[in-house]
């Protein structure tokens, strides 16, 4: 009876440890997936690893210029294998500080097949990333480019004038713009065309 008792309390310990386990290994799982947005956040807000920043209309129209310049770099580049050909089509720009500009990139899709991308950016020196604002940029979305298809995608941005207050930033004189593009998916013509004659056979 004894010997009964005691392997039943056993055999509840070990349940117990093997729930505890179990939760313990899930929730590592959650901060597994929650790091991701987590990081992403982290970075936005402070510019590290050269994340910029994302605002609106409504904010970029609240911010004062000052009558001090900077000197902007743009750089273009594309992954390996990636059938595009991607250049900024001024290689740097001299802006006033919190003032709104405009830089305009070319992008050529060289390939015969339809090729959608996502350009990933940094900011180069890292400090200065929290004070390069972007309005409007191609890299909010997907890109698709259709065979031999040529576009202009334009990034509208400013520098904050509070760089000019940060002691990290004192002595920025140019600020990098890079760009990567990386292949989403790669699509064969024909695909799309039957797709669309398979919509309107359904729709007829």
């Amino acid at each position: 009876m004894a010997a009964t008792i005691q392997q039943a309390k056993r055999a509840s310990a070990n349940r117990r440890v093997g729930l505890i386990g179990l939760a313990m290994a899930l929730a590592m799982l959650g901060m597994g997936f929650a790091a991701v947005p987590l990081y992403r956040i982290f970075c936005q807000v402070t510019g590290y690893g050269g994340t910029t920043q994302r605002v609106d209309a409504a904010q970029a129209a609240g911010v004062q210029s000052v009558a001090r310049t900077m000197s902007i770099r743009f750089d273009a580049n594309v992954e390996r294998g990636m059938p595009w050909e991607f250049r900024p089509l001024q290689r740097t720009d001299t802006v006033t500080i919190g003032e709104r500009d405009m830089a305009l990139f070319y992008a050529h899709n060289t390939s015969d097949k339809i090729v959608t991308g996502t350009a990933s950016f940094n900011v180069e020196p890292e400090q200065a990333a929290r004070y390069f604002n972007k309005i409007q940029c191609f890299c909010f979305t997907e890109q698709t480019l259709q065979p031999d298809e040529a576009v202009k995608m334009p990034v509208l941005y400013y520098v904050d004038p509070a760089i000019l207050d940060d002691e990290d930033n004192k002595d920025v004189e140019q600020i990098t713009l890079s760009y990567t593009f990386h292949v989403s998916s790669v699509r064969d013509p024909a695909d799309q065309v039957a797709k669309g004659l398979d919509h309107d056979q359904a729709g007829g």
